[in-house]
């Protein structure tokens, strides 16, 4: 690994952590597990997926939102906005319980960590993949 040691920086009450340079071209959670053994790298590398994940999402809820202003514009009719910012809304804290569960059901051991992480991206993904087969 290029870089071995972790480093902590607290700037305006904001922790930055310098990942190895192979943690941060990770996209998914394969490949994670194909490049760290080491469980704090791991950590990070899901760390690094999940965020992508999370970004990507906001990128798609963005879009059709914006879709279906556009659509309430011209119809006058925002009962699909509604209903669509709400599942967003319940998707959101489902995913959260769900792998709150994962957490809890593995809790107090190493992996529950990376359990929730797993959780987290894979529902994420899944909610991306509903939403670009909605758009199609």
């Amino acid at each position: 690994m290029m870089l071995k040691k972790i480093i902590y920086i607290n700037l305006l009450g904001v922790t930055l952590v310098a990942l190895p340079s192979e943690a941060k071209t990770a996209r998914t959670i394969e490949q994670c597990e194909k490049k760290f053994t080491n469980n704090v790298e791991f950590s990070q590398c899901l760390d690094t997926v999940k965020n992508l994940a999370e970004r990507e999402l906001t990128a798609w809820v963005n879009n059709k939102t914006f879709e279906l202003e556009d659509l309430t514009s011209v119809t006058g009719r925002s009962g699909t906005l509604n209903m669509f910012k709400r599942s967003q809304k319940n998707f959101i804290t489902y995913r959260e319980n769900n792998c709150k569960f994962y957490y809890l059901a593995l809790s107090p051991g190493s992996g529950a960590g990376a359990a929730y992480k797993k959780c987290f991206i894979t529902m994420t993904k899944a909610r991306i993949k509903e939403l670009d087969e909605i758009s199609r």
